[in-house]
């Protein structure tokens, strides 16, 4: 099992370039960030684990920037989105975006995909939330076929072009990892169509069956990885007799000793776990 870190990488935290080249000598294998475009102010959608929002969700750098300065910074670290909000974004434009870090980073990148939780910020961006699904699979089949075929087209409910030409492709093949995140009912019904991963936010026994569930009804190779995971090595025994792939914990945006001291206590955790400690 490899080991890794989400961020949400804020303007007024340390930055994504130097957190990921910190991540990366501590030795772990990946780095993962969040993306928000905004947060309506009205704060009409609860947040998912009760209480006020962090004030982080509105304070992160763009997606993609955050993610070419990590790729930059580093030259062996995974990097990638632990939910890029595809449902906010074009999909060309996201598929271009995608293939570039990948091309530039040398074949770095994980492509975590979800619709989201917050509903006055996806409406913002012209979808509606009864509808969500449908367009997510749609955008991902669409940059699929623009990072896999010379001249793309793509023809659904929501998304829709002719032949279309986008280099560079990304540097791996087919393309990079999509890992499908989210705990939702049917997330694992969107996980099975157009997933390489499942990347839920751990959750103890509930995230150990439905991903026995994800094994049972997979017909082709799926991993299972999880974000949040705690700095418990009774839990990672778990998730690694569950057959995950890669356990990801969350560190808090903040300066450089902030994070440092994170990573240090992931780390005890991590070499309890393994018997290194």
């Amino acid at each position: 099992m490899d080991f890794g870190i989400g961020y949400f990488p804020t303007h007024d935290g340390l930055g994504p370039g130097e957190v990921a080249r910190l991540v990366e000598e501590h030795g772990f294998e990946s780095l993962l960030f969040a993306e928000h475009t905004h947060i309506p102010a009205s704060r009409e959608s609860p947040y998912p684990s009760g209480g006020e929002l962090p004030r982080k969700y509105a304070h992160t750098y763009d997606l993609f920037v955050a993610l070419t300065a990590a790729a930059v910074a580093t030259s062996r670290l995974r990097i990638g989105s632990g939910v890029c909000l595809v449902i906010e974004r074009d999909p060309i434009l996201t598929a271009k975006e995608v293939a570039s870090i990948d091309h530039l980073s040398g074949g770095r990148l994980e492509f975590g995909v979800g619709a989201g939780w917050n509903r006055e910020e996806m409406a913002n961006h012209g979808t509606d939330p009864r509808t969500r699904m449908r367009l997510l699979r749609e955008r991902v089949e669409a940059m699929r076929a623009i990072w896999t075929e010379d001249e793309a087209s793509y023809a659904g409910e929501f998304v829709r072009f002719d032949r279309i030409w986008s280099w560079p492709k990304p540097a791996q093949r087919p393309h990079p990892p999509i890992l499908v995140g989210g705990d939702g009912p049917t997330v694992l019904d969107r996980v099975l169509a157009f997933g390489d991963a499942w990347l839920p936010n751990y959750a103890g026994r509930t995230t150990l069956e439905r991903a026995a569930e994800l094994r049972a009804r997979a017909e082709r190779p799926i991993r299972f990885e999880v974000l949040s995971a705690p700095a418990d090595p009774s839990a990672l025994e778990a998730l690694e007799a569950a057959g995950c792939r890669r356990a990801c914990h969350w560190v808090p945006s903040g300066n450089r000793a902030t994070v440092e001291a994170a990573l240090e206590v992931w780390e005890r955790a991590v070499a309890r776990f393994t018997g290194e400690a």
